[in-house]
């Protein structure tokens, strides 16, 4: 029997301790657990007056993806913790459920197949648990605001937000569908939200991405504006062709002001050799990358107090 959120706080919460993409690495999980003080009582992960949040990308590519699972939604069942929805979630549900015309509404082609292989490798033979956590990842909500602060996997979009405000939770198959119709109001909120917003690159440029697919649509740094910037200052991953190629005129954006609540996020795969570093005073992207033998990173956020560098906490790849 879980414990309820009374038993998880024994002192008034001081703050939320965020923590980025876990990709099935159980282990670095509960170190930085540890790190931060919590304890594991009654088979949950707590402190005695904080709460985690979780920014999605919990399945995939690690070692202890069923582990992983089970710390995180143990936390949140508890109260000990809250966790949005990533990509691969979302993702891992399109690949469970049929299309209405055949096949799987996310395709099981080679390449989907290689993401989500390490997930299905390790559910064999627990396939009744696995549909635990997929009726699990339909309830995870797309993003957090609370407290003065904001949470999403990839990207903080008001447009994007108020129209996924608009949608009843938990995430249906009928929705899933929607969203996966190319050019849908539904389809863009869900892109850039759980996967950012990106850039095409010009005709005949490309770069390889970390799963060795040949892409020419690059991620763009959603938070600045992108008037006057090259390529290379406003993409991730640029080819070297193109990286001095000034932005047109196509692309105006506000950016994220300022005056805004502070964000946390994730997805990005962030070079854990120069960071964690913070993107803006209230932008906060914490992937570095564990999935790729680079960091775990959390960022510990008290209530008024400034944002600091000396609050991100980091445990190394095993």
């Amino acid at each position: 029997m879980a414990p309820n959120q009374a038993d998880c706080m024994s002192k008034p919460l001081s703050g939320y301790d965020i923590i980025g993409d876990i990709h099935g690495h159980a282990r670095e999980l509960k170190i930085i657990l540890q790190q931060m003080g919590y304890s594991l009582r009654k088979h949950v992960w707590q402190h005695p007056e904080r709460k985690a949040i979780f920014v999605g990308d919990y399945i995939d590519r690690g070692p202890e993806i069923r582990e992983a699972l089970s710390i995180v939604k143990n936390m949140t069942d508890a109260g000990a913790a809250y966790a949005i929805m990533g990509n691969h979630e979302y993702n891992a549900l399109a690949f469970h459920y049929h299309n209405t015309n055949g096949g799987h509404i996310r395709e099981h082609s080679i390449k989907n197949l290689l993401q989500h292989y390490e997930t299905i490798k390790q559910f064999k033979g627990y396939e009744a648990e696995w549909e635990v956590y997929l009726a699990w990842f339909a309830n995870l909500p797309l993003f957090l605001e609370m407290d003065g602060i904001r949470v999403v996997h990839a990207c903080w979009d008001d447009e994007r937000i108020a129209f996924l405000n608009t949608i009843e939770w938990p995430l249906a198959k009928e929705t899933l569908l929607e969203a996966h119709r190319k050019g849908s109001d539904t389809w863009k909120a869900f892109e850039e939200v759980l996967k950012g917003k990106e850039i095409c690159l010009p005709d005949g440029h490309y770069f390889i991405d970390k799963d060795g697919n040949k892409r020419t649509d690059c991620r763009s740094k959603w938070w600045i504006k992108p008037q006057g910037l090259t390529l290379e200052q406003y993409l991730f991953h640029a080819p070297i062709t193109v990286r001095n190629i000034v932005l047109s005129s196509e692309y105006s954006s506000d950016g994220y002001s300022l005056n805004a609540p502070t964000v946390f996020f994730g997805h990005y795969w962030l070079d854990a050799e120069t960071g964690p570093v913070w993107q803006a005073p209230n932008v906060c992207c914490l992937d570095y990358s564990v999935a790729k033998k680079g960091k775990l990173v959390a960022y510990r956020h008290y209530f008024e107090q400034p944002n600091s560098d000396d609050k991100f906490v980091v445990v190394n790849s095993i």
